[in-house]
């Protein structure tokens, strides 16, 4: 009876060893699969307006996120700001130089941004001064 008991603990074990590897590999791909799709950028562009604020904010993460009121806007309304994220502490401080002047903000729109990487899906990795 033990020697029956005994080969099935060896193949119980050998089976478990296997689900394991399959689990571990299966997170592994679905893990990288969310990765990927988090941080895929859907658009690239630019956008052009007066940058009124721009600060490093958040609680667990520090991110740099700033205001732009488009250009052409002639009141500020929901519709004619744009809400950003800076890339690095670079760009947060190439964007603290143009505050209050007209900006032009390169960005990349990722489909779903983690927190880490600011608060928006905009993620503004440039800028230079517009001559108004």
């Amino acid at each position: 009876m033990s020697i029956y008991f005994d080969d099935f603990k060896a193949k119980a074990g050998k089976g478990l060893r296997k689900l394991m590897w399959v689990v571990l590999a299966g997170l592994l791909l679905f893990s990288g699969g969310y990765y990927f799709y988090r941080t895929y950028t859907k658009s690239e562009g630019t956008r052009t307006g007066t940058l009124f604020k721009i600060s490093k904010k958040g609680y667990m993460f520090k991110t740099y996120e700033g205001q732009l009121l488009l250009a052409g806007s002639a009141l500020m309304t929901d519709e004619s700001t744009w809400n950003f994220s800076a890339k690095n502490a670079a760009v947060y401080q190439q964007l603290q130089q143009f505050e209050g002047k007209m900006v032009k903000c390169y960005y990349e729109e990722k489909v779903d941004a983690f927190p880490w990487q600011g608060d928006t899906d905009y993620i503004v990795t440039g800028a230079e001064a517009v001559a108004e």
